[in-house]
């Protein structure tokens, strides 16, 4: 029986990751362990049981840690005491958080392979954005194998020396979880968005939570939100706002009190799909949703000066326009009144998936872990890292 440990600690790491762990669930060669690291306590299990799902181990990081070394730290030593636990034969790591790092970084000194689901996604930028680009380069030095989502990040991967064999291209596996939750998710159950969704008229959806953009970029995104409100009377807005204060309270400051913005905490995953699937668009600094909106058909403005999904920028489907006011409102408007190639192109190509992500995943499990499994279980005098085939 081969034993995986999937490692996640945010709300999109459990929404990536739920397709691959049920789909190592129905293998019957795989005993798959669900770990959620406690960087996003409340947030992963909610996204885990939109999918059926319970993490197996939950780690308790206690008083939120302030800084990104306190939650470096307390990530490293909590995530290793669990390896150490659960003696699992690969490690899979998601993405490009600080649990994703520190639990490949555990992975490594405990001598366990380590698998990197999302891998070779690249900025031009090493701290753009910030830290999650040199997260994602770091992992790719321990990694046994990437699992990269399109065939551009496989070649970000061979560039930097990664040997073809080590690197097996799955697709995305948000396509996967959008599937699964307009499949079992027929209606919104918050009364917000059951509201808009069911209202005519267009919508635009607004996500903001890169460090990069605090205050002054989450500031400016906000103001042509109202903007954009003043020229289209038509227009509402659905800003879901993220729970970090620094986030939370500069949204809440500027949009409370439009009768047409409506600042949401952070939904449940089923209907945020159900509203980005409705809206005319979306503006957002996400990763995952320069992924998901495309998936359902939804034009994007990406909220940032560098992205590293560079597959939606030359298909189409997304546009960078950064923080500024003026263009975020001019091609907004431009979505709306349907001078932009972004609507006709979006609804034509998905270059991310076409939701089997998971089931390939799941299969390399089976077929490529039985002599790893033999060396990690070698008794002789080679060394764990050796023995792991990581020297």
């Amino acid at each position: 029986m081969i034993r995986p440990l999937f490692i996640v600690g945010t709300r999109p790491g459990a929404i990536k990751v739920a397709p691959v762990v049920r789909a190592a669930t129905e293998h019957p060669a795989v005993d798959p362990i669900l770990l959620t690291s406690g960087q996003h306590p409340e947030l992963a299990r909610d996204a885990l049981a939109t999918f059926g799902l319970t993490a197996n181990v939950e780690l308790d990081l206690g008083v939120r840690p302030t800084s990104l070394d306190e939650m470096a730290a307390r990530l490293l030593g909590s995530v290793s005491e669990a390896i150490s636990s659960t003696s699992p034969d690969v490690v899979l790591v998601l993405g490009d958080t600080t649990t994703a790092a520190m639990g490949a970084q555990a992975a490594f000194y405990a001598g366990v392979p380590i698998w990197h689901i999302e891998a070779g996604l690249r900025t031009a930028t090493a701290n753009r954005p910030f830290p999650e680009e040199m997260h994602r380069r770091l992992i790719s030095r321990l990694a046994a194998l990437h699992l990269a989502p399109t065939a551009s990040a496989r070649q970000n991967l061979l560039r930097e020396g990664v040997l073809d064999t080590e690197i097996a291209v799955t697709g995305n596996t948000v396509v996967d979880a959008l599937q699964y939750v307009v499949a079992h998710r027929p209606t919104a159950t918050d009364p917000v968005v059951a509201s808009v969704i069911d209202s005519p008229g267009p919508v635009a959806v607004v996500t903001m939570h890169r460090r990069e953009n605090w205050h002054e970029g989450i500031r400016k995104v906000a103001r042509a939100t109202l903007r954009l409100l003043d020229r289209e009377p038509e227009l509402r807005v659905v800003h879901s706002a993220h729970p970090n204060p620094i986030v939370h309270n500069d949204v809440h400051e500027l949009l409370d009190g439009h009768p047409r913005a409506f600042v949401t905490d952070p939904l449940e995953y089923g209907d945020f799909a159900l509203l980005l699937a409705r809206a005319s668009f979306a503006i957002t600094d996400s990763g995952g949703i320069q992924e998901e909106a495309p998936s359902l058909g939804t034009p994007v403005l990406v909220a940032r000066r560098e992205t590293e999904r560079t597959e939606g920028l030359r298909a189409g489907v997304a546009m960078l326009v950064g923080t500024d006011e003026d263009r975020i409102v001019a091609d907004a408007q431009r979505l709306l009144n349907g001078t932009s190639g972004l609507a006709s192109t979006v609804a034509q190509m998905n270059p991310y998936g076409d939701g089997r992500a998971g089931q390939r995943i799941a299969h390399a499990l089976v077929t490529r872990l039985a002599n790893v499994i033999v060396l990690r279980r070698f008794d002789g005098e080679e060394p764990p890292l050796a023995a792991a085939g990581m020297e």
